[in-house]
C-alpha cells in the first residue's frame, strides 16, 4: 500500500533544553500522521467512535531513534500498511528531514477496538476497502 506523508515542524515546546526533539515527542508525531492518513481515506476518530461505535488503539510500538530533529526543522512523519489484519493494522512509519534522511523509524501495530467495551472487534469493512484502494 501507497506511503503517506504528513508535514510537521518543530515548535520550541517539542524540545528538551539543548534544542532536540524530546523522544516521546516523536510519538506523538507519528500518531498525528496515523490520524491524518485516517482522514484522507474520509475517516475522522469523532466519526468513528460516535458513528460506527470503534476506536483504534496503539497495541505495540517499536522505535529506533537514528539522528537527531531539532527546534525549527521542518519534517515529513509517514505511514506504510504493512499488514491489515481483521482487527488491526500494522505501520512501518519514518520520521524524515527536510532533505529526506531518516531520523526515527518505527513499527507499530494498532487495535480496532468496540469503544464501549474496549475489547477487540473487526476494522469496519468501509476502512478496509479503503486503505486496501491506497
Amino acid at each position: 500500500m501507497k506511503e503517506f506523508s504528513w508535514p510537521v515542524r518543530v515548535y520550541y515546546e517539542d524540545t528538551d533544553a539543548g534544542g532536540v526533539v524530546y523522544h516521546a515527542n516523536y510519538l506523538a508525531f507519528m500518531e498525528r500522521a496515523r490520524t491524518e492518513w485516517l482522514r484522507a481515506l474520509g475517516f475522522g476518530q469523532r466519526e468513528l467512535a460516535e458513528g460506527l461505535g470503534v476506536l483504534f488503539a496503539v497495541r505495540s510500538m517499536e522505535l529506533d531513534f537514528l539522528k537527531p530533529a531539532r527546534f525549527d526543522d521542518e519534517l515529513t512523519v509517514t505511514a506504510t500498511i504493512d499488514h491489515l489484519a481483521r482487527a488491526r493494522i500494522d505501520f512501518g512509519q519514518e520520521i524524515r528531514s527536510a532533505a529526506g534522511e531518516a531520523l526515527c523509524r518505527g513499527r507499530v501495530r494498532v487495535a480496532c477496538i468496540d469503544g464501549e467495551r474496549f475489547r477487540p472487534c473487526a476494522i469496519p469493512q468501509a476502512i478496509r476497502n479503503a486503505a486496501e484502494a491506497t
